[in-house]
């Protein structure tokens, strides 16, 4: 696997390993000023303060991840999309005894700021069941 490549797995990776960790500080450290999320609940666009609100506040907290199928594709040097599979369990704030599990479909793009890189936008769709 070329070096960006594992740079950019290892990045999206530390991203939902913040969140199992409901560690607000370090998915900001890897987040633009401004970013947008697409799921089946709609869109939403959001800045530091939006997302730790959302963050630490939001009904939903990730409990588990796994993520396959991780592919890279750089359309430029700066800008980089990961697509891929997700296994995630969610449960509500504080009721851990309501945990789910569901697979998803998701993209994130990557844009280079600086010496390093930050998301500017996820998407998420509901996997199709596996053939």
């Amino acid at each position: 696997m070329p070096t960006l490549d594992k740079t950019l797995i290892d990045l999206e990776t530390r991203f939902w390993q913040s969140m199992v960790d409901q560690d607000t500080d370090a998915a900001l450290s890897l987040l633009d000023k401004r970013a947008l999320m697409v799921s089946p609940q709609g869109t939403l666009q959001f800045d530091h303060a939006g997302y730790r609100k959302m963050a630490e506040e939001g009904a939903m907290v990730l409990t588990s991840f796994e993520l396959s199928d991780v592919d890279v594709f750089l359309p430029n040097d700066a800008t980089a999309i990961l697509t891929y599979r997700v296994k995630q369990g969610v449960c509500k704030r504080g009721k851990p005894e309501s945990s789910t599990t569901t697979d998803m479909i998701d993209t994130s793009t990557w844009v280079k700021a600086g010496a390093g890189w930050r998301c500017v936008a996820h998407t998420e769709i509901p996997a199709a069941a596996k053939q």
